[in-house]
C-alpha cells in the first residue's frame, strides 16, 4: 500500500487517479494515523518552498513521516516541490527543509542560461540516469518528461544525484539515497513514461534501497 501525502500542496488526485488506472492500492494521507499501515510514502508539492514547508508542519504530519522514513526505512518519493523538500534548505526562502538529503535548493542563474532560455523552466526535456534505479525499468527515456521549476536541488555529494538533465547546464532532475527518492519533474505530467515510474515506486521490491 502506497500513502500520497495530502498537506495541502501538490497534483494529489492526478496521481490516484494513475494509481486507480492501474489498479495499484494507495490511500491518501491527510492525518498521521492514516501511514501506520502503508510501506510506501509519495510527497508531492507546487508553488514555494516555504509555503510548502509550512503546510506540511502545520498539517501535522512532519513527525510522522520522520518516524516512517528515517526510522522505519519506509521508502518515499518526493515530487518537484516535495523533492525540494528533502534538502536542508532553499534559496526561495528561510524555511530549513527535511534534510533527509545532504543539500540545498538553489535558483538558477539566468544570465547563465543562453538566449534560448529562461526561466520557469517549463515543459518536456529529458532525463540522463548517473546509476542504475529501480525507478527508471522499463521507462522509455527518450519521451522524457515534463517540467515546471526555476530551482532546482544542489547535492553536496555527486552520490546522491540519481539523474540529470541539461537546462543551460546539467542540474539533479533526480535524487536519492537509501530509501528516499525525488524527481524535480512531475511524473503524473509525463504520459506512459510517467506512469511507468509512479508503478516502478509502487510496485518494484527494488525501491526499498538502492
Amino acid at each position: 500500500m502506497i500513502a500520497i501525502i495530502n498537506y495541502g500542496s501538490g497534483n494529489i488526485q492526478a496521481i490516484s487517479n494513475i494509481y486507480k488506472r492501474l489498479n495499484i492500492p494507495h490511500a491518501i494521507a491527510s492525518e498521521p494515523g492514516d501511514l501506520a499501515s502503508v510501506d510506501r510514502l509519495l510527497l508531492p508539492g507546487v508553488g514555494a518552498f516555504d509555503q510548502a514547508m509550512g503546510e506540511l508542519e502545520r498539517s501535522g504530519l512532519r513527525q510522522a513521516l520522520e518516524q516512517a522514513v528515517v526510522a522505519e526505512g519506509r521508502p518515499i518519493l518526493g515530487i518537484c516541490v516535495g523533492m525540494q523538500l528533502l534538502a536542508k534548505s532553499s534559496e526561495e526562502g528561510s524555511a530549513t527543509g527535511l534534510g533527509w538529503i545532504d543539500g540545498v535548493v538553489r535558483k538558477f542563474d539566468e544570465r547563465a542560461l543562453g538566449q534560448s532560455t529562461h526561466l520557469p523552466h517549463m515543459g518536456w526535456n529529458t532525463v540522463t540516469p548517473l546509476k542504475d534505479s529501480p525507478l527508471f525499468d522499463e521507462v522509455d527515456l527518450s519521451a522524457g518528461y515534463y517540467f515546471l521549476h526555476s530551482y532546482f536541488f544542489s547535492c553536496h555529494s555527486q552520490a546522491d544525484v540519481l539523474a540529470v538533465t541539461d537546462y543551460g547546464a546539467p542540474f539533479a532532475s533526480a535524487v536519492s539515497k537509501g530509501n528516499i527518492f525525488g524527481v524535480q519533474f512531475h511524473p503524473e505530467k509525463s504520459h506512459q513514461a510517467g506512469i511507468q515510474l509512479l508503478r516502478n515506486f509502487a510496485l518494484s521490491p527494488k525501491s526499498r534501497r538502492l
